[in-house]
């Protein structure tokens, strides 16, 4: 339950409804005991007119009187309930929203590192599922609990000043109660948490399998997929199954011991009453008060439930929400990017995996330069650019901008300076105008702004020629896109910011020679004192920059222009040669 504290902040946040709530519960139940109370004197006056040999002629008369003001408490009672409802339940929409949206926040403030440690499924399980079952807390759970307690201390009060004795034995069955339902919470909330788990899973399961769907495909592995996601959902059927069986047991025991405390009543209240200690109607109104207190007696398994339940979705929110992003901004102030970047003797460790990416490495590019990064795979190279944007920060030494390092930049406005073309291009489900200007805020999204930045990326002929244009839908992914289409927007994205420093990570390998010189003519018009770093495999993507660096296993090999490199004749020049036989002989090297 200590979980569950973290609501509490929700709770004085719209405590003005949920003290609502509790007034119309309390005036609801009040009107309810009435009724009762009248029941009793109809049944004592029925009893009465019955003893006498000439009933009084306004006797009927007096009957209607009893059952129109039964029938009238009850409706008021009713009105009352509903507007607890509105009070409660409405209030637990709206938590369930607020929570929602701080979750959503949290996660767009958590870093990279986070998510290469989380599965997309399981984020999005936290999201729905589990804050789906603390909204059943919060409403009806509250609401319930709140009409039980209610309803119980009214109820008691008046069976107590009816008959002591009575009361007494009519609430025997308590303590049992009590204990059943502190033993069966325990066995809830464990089995709860782990169908919890198991639901992630299947999620995850199913997201990677929509996701990967053209892999799957490729490869013909549908049946191998059905039959893993059938064993996902065989274990969360065998976990939900205990659940229920679980809570299906605690039903009928509490609805048991309301029928001893029936029993008890007709049998001890008889015989107080052949004692003539009590009266009939008196009996009557014990029986309906028993009734009256069913459904709170017997939904208390099901609260219970509910509140264990939401006690482990919480658990499980709240590792989320009290997790500390790695990448903080130290400052609110914005400053303007001149472009002159430096790294420090830098060196960076992934501390998943532990691997070594960087080791010792200095360079630096100065305001209007442009930067060349090649290697193989796995040399370093897409590192450099995660700490640039600080996506990651660095193990050792230092990256600095305008000579600051880069921590002391506010995190939001170092990130808008810099435009962006990943390796792994990601496009949303949305049109291709939308996606080119996903950059830029909505007051600067004109439509030429977004064909000009088209035209740069060289995608603009292609666009033209959809039939919708530019308000084509590119599907999830960019699934309806060809590789080279799907770089070309992801670039024009990165340029239509105007940043002040551009990063090309491996943007241009879909892309053709011909498109290729192209896309870099246009940056260097784009880019006039401005900053650009290029990385790429090919020779031809780099040989034009001002500086070109050299990269393997995370150490500088090599450094200098094109010429510069070409003429010591190694590892650059080597490179060079190889990716001029493979254009001549059309074979991959």
């Amino acid at each position: 339950m200590n979980s569950l504290k973290y609501l509490n902040k929700y709770f004085y946040k719209y405590r003005l409804r949920l003290l609502l709530g509790i007034l119309f519960t309390a005036i609801s139940n009040v009107f309810g005991v009435y009724s009762v109370k009248y029941i009793g004197k109809a049944i004592d006056y029925l009893k009465a007119i019955h003893n006498t040999t000439t009933p009084a002629e306004d006797s009927y008369l007096k009957l209607f009187y009893f059952g129109a003001l039964i029938v009238l408490l009850a409706i008021i009672s009713g009105f009352f309930l509903y507007l607890m409802r509105q009070s409660i339940i409405v209030m637990s929409r709206l938590i369930e929203y607020d929570l929602k949206n701080e979750m959503y926040n949290q996660y767009q403030k958590l870093d990279i590192a986070f998510y290469k440690r989380n599965n997309t499924g399981d984020l999005m399980n936290r999201i729905s599922e589990d804050v789906g079952r603390v909204r059943m807390y919060i409403g009806p759970a509250i609401m319930y609990i709140v009409n039980t307690i209610i309803t119980f201390t009214l109820t008691i009060v008046v069976m107590i000043n009816i008959d002591f004795k009575l009361t007494v034995y009519v609430l025997l069955p308590l303590p049992i109660l009590s204990i059943s339902i502190y033993y069966v919470s325990n066995k809830i909330n464990k089995k709860s948490t782990k169908v919890q788990e198991q639901l992630s899973n299947i999620t995850t399961q199913a997201q990677e399998a929509f996701s990967g769907i053209r892999v799957l495909k490729a490869y013909g592995r549908e049946e191998y997929s059905i039959n893993e996601f059938e064993k996902q959902s065989i274990e969360y059927k065998k976990r939900t199954m205990g659940l229920v069986k679980t809570e299906s047991l605690f039903q009928p025991f509490m609805i048991l011991l309301i029928g001893i405390s029936s029993i008890l009543t007709i049998y001890i209240g008889g015989m107080e009453s052949i004692a003539g200690k009590i009266s009939y109607g008196s009996i009557a109104m014990f029986v309906v008060f028993i009734n009256r207190l069913t459904w709170p007696i017997a939904s208390l398994g099901w609260v219970t439930s509910l509140i264990q339940r939401a006690a482990s979705s919480q658990t499980r929110i709240n590792e989320f929400l009290n997790t500390e992003p790695e990448i903080k901004s130290t400052t609110k102030e914005t400053e303007i990017l001149r472009g002159d970047l430096e790294f420090k003797n830098v060196s960076f460790i992934y501390s998943d995996s532990g691997i070594k990416a960087l080791k010792n490495i200095s360079f630096n590019v100065k305001k209007g330069e442009s930067l060349a990064i090649i290697g193989r795979t796995g040399s370093g190279k897409s590192t450099i650019t995660n700490l640039i944007c600080r996506l990651f920060d660095v193990t050792n030494g230092e990256v600095t901008l305008n000579g600051k390092n880069i921590k002391n930049y506010n995190l939001t406005s170092l990130r808008n300076q810099i435009g962006y073309a990943p390796q792994e291009v990601f496009l949303f489900s949305d049109t291709i105008a939308h996606n080119i200007a996903f950059s830029i805020d909505k007051v600067k999204q004109t439509d030429e702004k977004i064909e000009q930045a088209a035209k740069n990326a060289a995608i603009y002929s292609n666009i033209i020629s959809f039939p919708d244009k530019f308000d084509t839908f590119v599907g999830e992914r960019g699934i309806t896109l060809s590789g080279g289409q799907k770089q070309r927007i992801s670039i024009a994205r990165a340029i239509i910011k105007e940043p002040q420093l551009l990063i090309f990570d491996d943007c241009l390998s879909a892309v053709d020679t011909e498109t290729e010189e192209e896309i870099l003519t246009n940056l260097k018009q784009i880019m006039l004192g401005k900053t650009s770093i290029i990385i790429s495999h090919r020779i031809s993507s780099v040989k034009n920059a001002d500086k070109i660096l050299v990269l393997d296993n995370g150490e500088i090999i090599e450094y200098g222009t094109h010429n510069q490199l070409m003429e010591k004749q190694s590892i650059y020049f080597e490179l060079f040669k190889m990716q001029q036989l493979e254009k001549e002989i059309g074979v991959t090297i």
